[in-house]
C-alpha cells in the first residue's frame, strides 16, 4: 500500500482546510407567527409547515 514521502507541512495542512466553513443556517420567518425558523422545518412555535398545522403545540 502506497504511503507519503514526505510528512505534509503545518501551512500545507491549514492551506487545504482553509476552506472548511461553517454556513449559516436559512432561517426565515413563518408566515402565521413570523418567528424566526429554519427553512423547509416546521415552526416550532405553532406547529404549521406550508400553510398546514402539522404539529401540536
Amino acid at each position: 500500500m502506497p504511503v507519503p514521502k514526505r510528512k505534509t507541512s503545518r501551512a500545507n495542512t491549514r492551506h487545504r482546510r482553509s476552506q472548511w466553513k461553517a454556513s449559516v443556517p436559512p432561517i426565515v420567518t413563518c408566515e402565521r407567527c413570523r418567528a424566526p425558523r429554519l427553512s423547509h422545518v416546521a415552526c416550532p412555535t405553532c406547529g404549521t409547515y406550508d400553510k398546514r398545522r402539522v404539529l401540536d403545540v
